[in-house]
């Protein structure tokens, strides 16, 4: 059994993997700006799982959710950030404060998270940190460059702060989902039936979740497409963004 931490999990992905986890027999500490699903989790497992209003854009609350998680469950073994803006629009239409906004949310969310967490697991010696990732923060698309900026952004500092706390026995990974049904991923011109179930996802990370691999997949088949996706990354994001085209155009 662990104790894990989740920013940002009242809906889709995130829900699901918190679902499963407290299936599995995990406590879990939800922290996000709406908890009101996870408030409903709680009718059914009313001793494993804390939600707790807290901002991924203020390092104060989410300071406080994990003084709270480690007062009410002790030690945190595993973080996630899983907080997530999207916007859908080319660069030419999209002005700083839209990449500001994406960032502080993603990059900088993920960040304070790890800020908050790490003396805890420095102190006990053990621990993980995941971040939620994205393919087009991998390979680029079309009309996303602030969100997939972010998550390009994550990719390094997650390498960076595996390599910092390796000698504490700190690992940290990133969560690679594919492309899922749910309301961040609803701008993406992609018919429905192309993207994943975010149930399927979710329960998927849930079970891998203590994975020794640094890139975490729900499936084989997405760890293969992630494979190849770092290895021709400009080539994947060209042909992804082809693709979604056509449909979009098939649709009208």
């Amino acid at each position: 059994m662990a104790n894990v931490l989740i920013v940002g999990a009242n809906q889709g992905i995130g829900y699901y993997l918190v679902e499963r986890l407290l299936e599995l027999g995990n406590t879990v500490t939800v922290l996000d700006v709406k908890i009101n699903t996870i408030e409903m989790l709680k009718e059914k497992y009313q001793k494993t799982v804390l939600p707790i209003v807290a901002d991924a854009r203020n390092l104060s609350s989410i300071e406080n959710g994990v003084h709270q998680a480690v007062e009410h469950f002790g030690d945190i073994d595993i973080a996630i950030h899983n907080a997530c803006l999207c916007t859908f629009e080319n660069e030419q239409n999209t002005g700083y404060e839209v990449y500001q906004n994406v960032m502080d949310v993603n990059y900088f969310g993920a960040l304070r998270l790890t800020k908050a967490v790490l003396p805890y697991m420095r102190n006990a010696h053990r621990g993980r940190i995941i971040y939620t990732s994205s393919g087009v923060g991998v390979t680029g698309f079309a009309n996303i460059s602030p969100y997939a900026a972010s998550k390009g952004a994550i990719e390094s500092l997650a390498k960076c702060l595996q390599i910092e706390n390796e000698e504490y026995g700190i690992s940290f990974h990133l969560f690679h989902p594919p492309l899922t049904n749910t309301k961040s991923a609803s701008g993406i011109s992609v018919p429905k039936e192309f993207k994943a179930e975010a149930e399927k996802v979710g329960y998927g990370l849930a079970n891998n979740i203590w994975s020794k691999r640094f890139v975490i997949c729900h499936s084989a088949s997405q760890a293969a497409q992630m494979k190849f996706s770092y290895r021709h990354p400009l080539l994947i994001g060209k042909m992804m963004t082809k693709a979604a085209k056509r449909a979009q155009m098939q649709k009208a």
